[in-house]
């Protein structure tokens, strides 16, 4: 197990007893920077909300 993951392993558990989806994972609250935050950032790629992730524009053929 690696450094922090006790934090992961934490939140996860968490999330999987209170029965969460990935829409309540990405509207929980987490600090950062942290790597629990990683947690909400996977949530919001799956649902397509994410807003902070740079994404470069594909070039035109």
């Amino acid at each position: 197990v690696g450094v922090n993951a006790g934090d992961l392993i934490a939140a996860m558990t968490l999330a999987i007893e209170m029965g969460c989806d990935v829409a309540d994972i990405a509207l929980t609250i987490h600090p950062h920077p942290s790597l629990a935050e990683t947690m909400a950032q996977s949530a919001e790629m799956v649902e397509g909300s994410i807003t902070d992730l740079y994404l470069p524009k594909k070039k035109a053929k």
